[in-house]
């Protein structure tokens, strides 16, 4: 995975003065798997940088109301990434220069904010939220406080595009040997409350002769505040001068006005063991559990709560300690986070394939161009194919549907024999061994007399994935869509087991149960590896072909979920195709699942032995913990341990809230849960069974 990280024009990527930005993906890019295929793009007059791989971009500033330089900026570092073909492109602080990098390349865009995003150009507006939220891949905030800034005046949306990853720190393993020093590092103006701490000194140092104060940090526009004599400015110095210098300070102090987007240095400064004592402006709480806040933010409450720590040993010693020793942000553990983040924008891809000669297979279904492909994750006939491929055979796949879409517009007066006759010649031509279809209006009795007559060895299948229990009234079709075929066929597989049909043991004999197959290239991801946000995620359709919610369509499902919710308080549901939600599809569709640790699986109708939508792959294979109805009895195949099963909607909430609290348990169900079914349920697998099954072999599931 190749990386371009773009720094905003002009920042410091120097060891001598880096800015926050800098420091932040200098430090993350220590820990991260794609260091050496990650370039740093910036724009500095300076040398000694902080990382090997930095490129600098050198184009002179423009002093125009008509002309940016962040556009300008912009252009360069297209053309300047033209060949490198990056996977990814990671903008930082510069909202404005999406649109430019989402037109001119084909790269994954991640774009993460340090500040205010509504003080930003690019994203000031609610309509500029909005379009970010729609074509950047990943939106990356450093504190809570950034990210409700954000969000601030937009609609209620899913925002399973966002995250939060804040600045972090290697801990300090030896315990650092401690001089009467007080310390202030940042900008030297009013709005980090520098003034504040100048006056603070007089006072403080008065009264405790053997006591120092330091400052660290310039300013531009720098205002010489009178303060004590032993309170020294060291200026700009180096990062690691500022840590070392942390490590041998008793208190830190930041008093700042501004409201801080995160606040680095009560991080670094309770790191590093310091007492520190932070007002309570915008991120800074984030930092740490254990500072002093300060109730309000005047020379008298800093002095106050100064003196406390400088006569009360135990209670400093306490703070120190603490601060620590339980460091809220750790660098490495925050660095796994961003490559996770970043390898979930790519599925995986390790196709592995049996060249050996084996069947030819037609396998006709509904491919869904006409859809856009929006339900590749779903789709059973796509799999069937990649499992045919890798168990050795060789395919053509038939959309149907696209056909005939396709041929709609060409004006043939009889559209079903013009396809009946493709079909024909495609047989004629590829003389397959084993033809299986499924969820097709489009086969009938002729074609399948025609394929016999063309080769009277061929082997045909038909598949079923709906429901097919009796309770449902609109399942009445798909049962007798099912039995018409069960005469005209060698084999019918469902995802119901066969005995709920109502049909003789002779046909009930080439009838077999098959469990939606997981597909190592579509079930690609391990949530319980995660840090997901949401509780629990459930997605509904109104229909694969329409796609959005219907007016006024209700059924079991929908009560159950409003009754669910209502019972479940502290719950954070991600629900759709419900109430407002539209269905997700596709990549929303991932994007949305990978951001809960649990997922609800319910199908239509009442429980049924072993009937699941297809969407269970999607769930057990992607990692995450599952609930079903007991009913439904898939204790036949996964243990306790593996799945969750539930008795009642009262038995379901407590779960749900039992497994809320219990993260080490469920992510060890959810991860044997989905390797068991990959054990069982693998496309692989399941296509050798359904090839075994077809052919007359003896074949089993489990």
């Amino acid at each position: 995975m190749k990386i371009a990280s773009i720094l905003p024009y002009k920042e410091n990527y120097t060891k001598h003065g880096a800015g926050a930005v800098s420091l932040w993906i200098s430090e993350f890019l220590r820990d991260s798997k794609y260091k050496k295929d990650t370039f740093i793009f910036g724009n500095t007059l300076k040398k000694k940088f902080l990382t090997k791989n930095y490129i600098n971009i050198n184009i002179e500033n423009i002093n125009s109301k008509l002309h940016s330089t962040t556009k300008k900026y912009s252009e360069k570092i297209i053309r300047t990434i033209k060949d490198f073909e990056f996977d990814i492109i990671e903008l930082h602080n510069r909202p404005i220069m999406v649109k430019s990098f989402f037109q001119r390349t084909n790269s994954k865009i991640i774009l993460y904010f340090h500040n205010d995003p509504t003080t930003m150009k690019g994203a000031k507006s609610i309509e500029d939220r909005l379009y970010l939220l729609k074509n950047v891949d990943k939106i990356i905030f450093i504190s809570s406080w950034v990210k409700k800034k954000f969000f601030k005046g937009l609609p209620i949306l899913s925002d399973n595009k966002t995250s939060i990853i804040y600045h972090s720190i290697d801990p300090f393993k030896k315990k650092p040997k401690k001089k009467k020093q007080i310390i202030f590092v940042g900008k030297l103006n009013e709005s980090k409350g520098y003034d504040l701490y100048c006056k603070s000194m007089f006072k403080i140092l008065n009264l405790n002769k053997k006591w120092q104060a330091f400052s660290i940090g310039e300013e531009k526009r720098f205002k010489d505040f009178p303060t004590h004599e032993r309170h020294k400015n060291l200026g700009q110095i180096t990062h690691k001068r500022v840590l070392d210098i942390l490590s041998k300070s008793e208190i830190a102090i930041i008093p700042s006005r501004w409201e801080e987007p995160f606040g680095r240095t009560a991080l670094e400064a309770s790191s590093r063991g310091c007492a520190t004592i932070i007002s309570n402006s915008g991120g800074l709480i984030e930092t740490t559990d254990h500072s002093i806040v300060l109730k309000k933010l005047d020379v008298k409450n800093i002095v106050s709560e100064t003196l406390k720590l400088i006569r009360n040993n135990n209670l400093r010693k306490n703070i120190q300690f603490k601060s620590r020793k339980f460091i809220k942000h750790k660098l490495k553990e925050n660095s796994k986070k961003i490559d996770l983040m970043r390898l979930s924008l790519f599925p995986f891809t390790n196709i592995n394939i049996n060249k050996k000669n084996k069947l030819r297979i037609l396998n006709i279904y509904n491919v869904a161009q006409k859809l856009n492909h929006r339900i590749y994750n779903l789709s059973l006939g796509k799999k069937f194919t990649n499992g045919f491929i890798r168990n050795g055979h060789d395919v053509i796949e038939i959309s149907d549907r696209d056909y005939m879409k396709q041929n709609k517009s060409f004006g043939f007066f009889n559209l079903e024999n013009k396809f009946n006759q493709y079909l024909k010649e495609t047989f004629k031509n590829y003389n397959p061994d084993l033809i299986i279809f499924g969820h097709t209006e489009n086969i009938n009795s002729e074609i399948i007399d025609d394929f016999r007559s063309l080769n009277k060895n061929v082997i045909i299948s038909q598949w079923n994935e709906d429901p097919l229990m009796t309770n449902l009234t609109e399942t009445s079709k798909n049962i007798n869509k099912l039995k018409n075929f069960i005469p005209l066929v060698d084999h019918s597989f469902i995802t119901t087991n066969p005995s709920i049909l109502n049909i003789s043991k002779n046909s009930l004999k080439n009838v077999h149960f098959f469990m939606t197959p997981v597909d190592k290239n579509i079930e690609c991801f391990d949530v319980y590896k995660l840090n997901p946000t949401n509780d629990v995620f459930y997605a509904m359709s109104h229909g694969v072909n329409r796609g959005t919610l219907k007016d006024r369509k209700t059924d079991n499902r929908a009560n159950f979920l409003k009754k669910l919710i209502n019972k479940s308080n502290g719950i954070k549901f991600d629900f759709y195709g419900f109430g407002k939600q539209e269905p997700i599809w596709g990549n929303d569709f991932y994007k949305s699942l990978l951001n809960s640790k649990m997922a609800l699986n319910l199908s239509r109708g009442n429980p049924t032995k072993h009937y699941s939508s297809n969407r269970i792959a999607s769930l057990m294979g992607n990692g995450l913990l599952v609930f079903i109805d007991k009913k439904v009895q898939m204790d036949y195949f996964f243990n306790p341990n593996e799945i969750i099963s539930y008795d009642s909607i009262d038995d379901l909430a407590s779960k749900i809230k039992y497994y809320k609290m219990n993260d080490k348990l469920r992510i060890k169900i959810a991860k044997k849960g989905k390797e068991k079914y990959f054990k069982l349920f693998n496309e692989t697998k399941v296509c050798k069974y359904i090839i075994d099954k077809s052919l007359g072999k003896k074949a089993s599931l489990i």
